[in-house]
Order: C-alpha cells, then sequence, then structure tokens
C-alpha cells in the first residue's frame, strides 16, 4: 500500500469518526514547495459532507493522522489545505522494500487471468514501412509491453493486407518493366523493390489517362479506361479465380514484401506472436451474417444486401453483405474478431491500433459485435492515433515521397552520431563501440519523440529535435542513465545493507517520492492505453535525480552510511529509467 493508498484511508477514517460522516473520496496533492510538507489533502471537497470551518476541520484531521499514522510526522494547515510531513522513516522503509526487487512495479498475470490481444502494423504487400507505420507499432508494442507489466497475459498479433487491386498494381508493373529483376540480384531490400513498382504503376496510369484525355475523353472516363488499369483488375480477377500463374507471382511477391518487413520489425526492436493474412480471413464473416440475421441484429434490404441499424446508438446503418453475396471490410473485421477468439479461447478482449481515420469504423465494428452478443465485445479498444507529419508536408505513397522506415531508422543514427561527435561524448571509443551507441541514441531518440506525445494528437516530426541531449527527449534521459552506471562502476562498495538512520536531503525525499508511483504508473498507462504516460514519468523521475546529483555529493557525503544510501538510491533511479524505456521498447547504454 502506498503513502497516498494510507493517508486516503486514514483520512476517510478520521472523518467517520470525528464527523459520522461516509467520504467518498479523498483529493490529494503534492505539497507546494513553499510550505513544509509532502502530501497535501485538500478540505474543500469535504464540505459536501462535513459542515464546519476548513481550517477547523483540517486541525482535527491532521491531529488524528499524526496519532493514528506512524508515517505522518507533522502537519500544518494553510487555509484549506492540510499539509502532512511524512516521515524519513517511512521512506526510508519503503525504499528497503524495493531496492533489491529486479521486476519492481511489474505485476505477474495469474493463472486464470483472461488475455488481451494488440493488434498493429498490419500493412499493405505494395510498399516498404513509413513514418506512419513506425507510429502505429511503437503504440502497439510498448502498450502491449505495458499491459503484459500491469499483470495481463498479452498477445501481439497483426494482419497483413496481401490481396487487393493494390498488389496487383505492383505485380503488373513488374511483369512489364521488371525484366525479372529481383531483391539478390538488384541489393534491394524486397518490399523497396515491389514498392518502387507499385510507383512505377502510378507513373504509367497517369500518362495513359493524359492521352485518353488528348483524345477527347473526360478526366473520369479517362481514369477509369486506362489499359492499365484494367489489366490490373483482370488479374486481380485471375487472381480470386486461383489462376495459377498470377497466385505464384503473388507468392513470389509477396514473399520479398515479407522478408523485407521482418528486417524492419528487427531493426525497430518490435515482434509478434502471431500473423493473420488477408488473404485468408476476406471470406471470414458471411457465416456470422447469417447468424445475425437469425438473431435479428441484421436486416435483409429488397434487393438480397443485409444491413445492421445503428441508429438507436447515434450511428447511421450499415452494410455487411453486398446484393451479390460479396463481403465488405466489415464483414471480413467481424470474422477475423471471431476467429482470433476460437484460435486463442484465452482471449477477453482486443486492441486495434489503427489510425483515427479509422474511428468510425470501430465504433461500428464494436457495437455490432456486442449486438452478436460476444462478451468479449466488451473488452474492445480502438488505439486511435493521430497522423505523422514532416517540416516538408504529408507523404504520398503512390508518388514515392513517404518517409521509408529504413531510412529514417539510418537517419536518427547518423544524426545521433553527429551531435554526439560534436558535443565530444564518445571520445575514446572505437568505431564498432561508437556505431551500436550511435543506433541505440538515434533510435532511442526517435522512438521517444514519437511515444511521449498523447496518442490521439498528432505529431510534428523533427529529427534533429529529437535528439538533442538537453530536455525532454529520449537522449536526456538515456545519458543520465549512462552517468549512473559510471557512478556504480565507481562505487566499489557493498549495496546490499539497508539504510534506516539517516536524515533524508529534501531531493532524496522527492526521488523516493518518485520512484513509490512507478507502479500506479504502470497501471494508469495500462488502463488509458497511453505510453506517454509512462514516457513523462521517466522523464520527471530523471529530472529529480539530476537535481539531486546536481545538489547532493554522492562520494563526499558526510558519513559512509550516507554515501551507500545515495549510490543505493542511484541504482534504483537506474533500474527503473530501465524498466520503463524497457516497456517503450527503448535501450539504454551502459556508457555513453
Amino acid at each position: 500500500m502506498t503513502v497516498h493508498q494510507i493517508i486516503t484511508e486514514h483520512v476517510q477514517a478520521a472523518v467517520d469518526s470525528l464527523y459520522q460522516a461516509a467520504l467518498p473520496s479523498v483529493e490529494l496533492q503534492s505539497t507546494r514547495k513553499e510550505f513544509e510538507g509532502d502530501i497535501t489533502v485538500v478540505i474543500f471537497p469535504m464540505l459536501r459532507v462535513v459542515k464546519g470551518n476548513p481550517v477547523q476541520i483540517g486541525e482535527a484531521i491532521g491531529a488524528y493522522l499524526v496519532d493514528a499514522v506512524p508515517a505522518v510526522s507533522a502537519y500544518n494547515v494553510v487555509k484549506g489545505f492540510l499539509n502532512l510531513v511524512i516521515s524519513d522513516s517511512y521512506y526510508l522503509d519503503f525504499f528497503a522494500g524495493i531496492k533489491e526487487q529486479a521486476q519492481y512495479g511489474y505485476v505477474a498475470p495469474t493463472p486464470d487471468a483472461k488475455a488481451m490481444m494488440v493488434e498493429y502494423s498490419s500493412p499493405n504487400t505494395n510498399k516498404p514501412l513509413h513514418l506512419g507505420h513506425i507510429r502505429n507499432n511503437l503504440l502497439g508494442y510498448a502498450v502491449a509491453e505495458i499491459i503484459k507489466a500491469s499483470g495481463q497475459k498479452v498477445y501481439k498479433t497483426q494482419i497483413i493486407n496481401d490481396r487487393g487491386i493494390h498488389i496487383c498494381k505492383s505485380m503488373l508493373a513488374w511483369q512489364r518493366f521488371g525484366n525479372g529483376e529481383t531483391p539478390e540480384s538488384t541489393g534491394l531490400k524486397g518490399d523497396k523493390l515491389v514498392g518502387n513498382y507499385y510507383v512505377k504503376f502510378d507513373q504509367e496510369y497517369k500518362k495513359e489517362i493524359e492521352t485518353l484525355i488528348a483524345a477527347g475523353k473526360t478526366a473520369d472516363e479517362a481514369k477509369k479506361e486506362a489499359p492499365i488499369l484494367l489489366e490490373a483488375q483482370e488479374m486481380l480477377r485471375k487472381w480470386e479465380a486461383g489462376d495459377q500463374d498470377i497466385v505464384s507471382l503473388w507468392k513470389q511477391m509477396n514473399g520479398w514484401v515479407y522478408d523485407g518487413f521482418e528486417q524492419t520489425y528487427t531493426a525497430l526492436g518490435v515482434d509478434f506472436d502471431s500473423y493473420y493474412y488477408e488473404s485468408n480471413t476476406y471470406l471470414l464473416g458471411k457465416d456470422n451474417v447469417q447468424e445475425g440475421l437469425d438473431k435479428g441484429v441484421f436486416y435483409k434490404k429488397e434487393d438480397g444486401s443485409v444491413w445492421c441499424d445503428l441508429t438507436e446508438e447515434g450511428l447511421d446503418e450499415k452494410i455487411v453483405l453486398r446484393s451479390d453475396g460479396t463481403a465488405v471490410y466489415m464483414t471480413q473485421d467481424i470474422g477475423t474478431a471471431i476467429q482470433r477468439v476460437k484460435d486463442n479461447p484465452d482471449v477477453g478482449g482486443m486492441i486495434y491500433t489503427v489510425g483515427n481515420e479509422q474511428d468510425y469504423h470501430f465504433k461500428v465494428l464494436f457495437f455490432i459485435l456486442q449486438k452478436l452478443g460476444y462478451d468479449w465485445s466488451s473488452y474492445l479498444h480502438h488505439l486511435s492515433y493521430g497522423m505523422v507529419d514532416l517540416p516538408s508536408g504529408k507523404m504520398k505513397s503512390r508518388e514515392g515521397t513517404v518517409v521509408d522506415a529504413d531510412d529514417l531508422i539510418a537517419e536518427m543514427a547518423n544524426t545521433a552520431g553527429e551531435i554526439s561527435k560534436e558535443l565530444g561524448k564518445l571520445d575514446g571509443y572505437t568505431e564498432a563501440e561508437k556505431t551500436a551507441v550511435f543506433n541505440t541514441i538515434g533510435l532511442g531518440a526517435l522512438k521517444y519523440y514519437i511515444l511521449k506525445v498523447d496518442p490521439k494528437k498528432r505529431i510534428l516530426f523533427n529529427p534533429e529535435e529529437s535528439v538533442d541531449f538537453q530536455g525532454n527527449t529520449g537522449p536526456f534521459i538515456q545519458y543520465t542513465y549512462a552517468r549512473i552506471q559510471a557512478i556504480l562502476r565507481k562505487a566499489t562498495i557493498d549495496l546490499a545493507p539497508a539504510v534506516t538512520n539517516i536524515t533524508l536531503d529534501a531531493r532524496e525525499k522527492e526521488l523516493i517520492k518518485q520512484l513509490e508511483q512507478y507502479p500506479a504508473t504502470i497501471q494508469q498507462a495500462a488502463k488509458e492505453l497511453s505510453p506517454a504516460i509512462i514516457a513523462n514519468y521517466t522523464y520527471d523521475l530523471v529530472k529529480a535525480y539530476n537535481s539531486f546529483f546536481q545538489n547532493v555529493s554522492i562520494f563526499g557525503a558526510d558519513t559512509d552510511t550516507e554515501q551507500l544510501f545515495r549510490v543505493q538510491l542511484s541504482n534504483v533511479v537506474g533500474r527503473t529509467i530501465k524498466s520503463a524505456f524497457r516497456l517503450l521498447g527503448i535501450d539504454v547504454p551502459e556508457r555513453m
């Protein structure tokens, strides 16, 4: 139980004892720096159930707490605020209890706990991963790790969009213009090679449109009648009919893309427990349409199309099956969700990491699954996120103006190297050591810059700004961790003994307060599906540590006991930084 929980419980007991009233909640905040105290109880909200002068109420509750709670050593009242001084002994006892916990803050799942499935990435197989995919992957991976740390079993998954007109466009362009080239013959990653032909298709398509317009066609007619588009549509029909040659080419080119994706995932540091492919799932859901008709969830129109009426839920009517019996994306998503639970019976909910342009789609999907009566449908979440922009503007895949994920990862390492050299951070390192650290710093800068922002907000990503060694950045936090490791290497003492008999400096106490909040921070981040909560907690912890480091001498301490405690405190802060960054998928360097 944290000191905040202890205070809350005893304030409620005090109100019950002193005023015979039930206090449903207690408002606590950190004591302002100009007043003595650690935790402040706000009295004003209590006036709804306790009548009287807020100063007198504060005095009465303060006296009660000093007698009833050993952790409270003193109090003072300023207007309607009861400031409580928490004893050094409480913080020292708390610290002694966590300093040996390797997984402090993490909760082990119970054997019968339901699992959460987190879907992220879910790319198309006609192009490489880009900056938008990076935000998606980083968010999905971090949310999965945070939920896992909060005590829930997690499955990481993705659905790969490997069918449709988009991949046929790349296939057709490769047939026409590729001259049989392969990733091996060109030295290109497979996803980049295929992406180049997606761009090539668009270029040729535009040429044909211009030719048709010059021949007297309208723009709309030209777009529909361009021969290369008609040929791609015919290729898609052949694929759906199982044409052996088309399917063989499709498998070959998708295989190139999968290999390229895996290289990017490895470089980015994300992973998956399972993969679903649209080519296997696009027919799923049609059986569930009949189930919905039988239950009265869906209805059929005169033309044979099937719909779900969600007007009572504030939405509209949604088609789930066309009049010709073919499925729509909603049908497929319904079937895929149900299939995932069949494949993993312990799944109790799902999180879809998808951009905010799909907000409406997921509202409809979740309502339909609830109406169909699946108990896990109450635990479906859309991890909606904003777009990532660059100073140069938006990205366009067809025109080849996207920011390639691999190129950005390499650029971040290069930027980290340039800034590190300017600052003289890595003097004496071998070239191999420098390369490793540059990669760690660059990738950490990229991940932190994206994850520190609330997922719902749009991001303007500036690579150079993200690699700043000052301020709320990944490198600043990584540098603090490396500084702590240098302290630990210098300290040749046994860190095991518990320290219980020193007077804490205010900055030492502040650090322990921050450490105490780490488990609750993990739980909050898991509940809100927000890695930003972890990122900004880590920044606050690092700021508190740097204040301590700059104002409290570690190796110049007055006593050996004080020195021991300060090294121990540094060690636990370092472990917590590493732990928090691990949840974000960020590595920390031992030297920097």
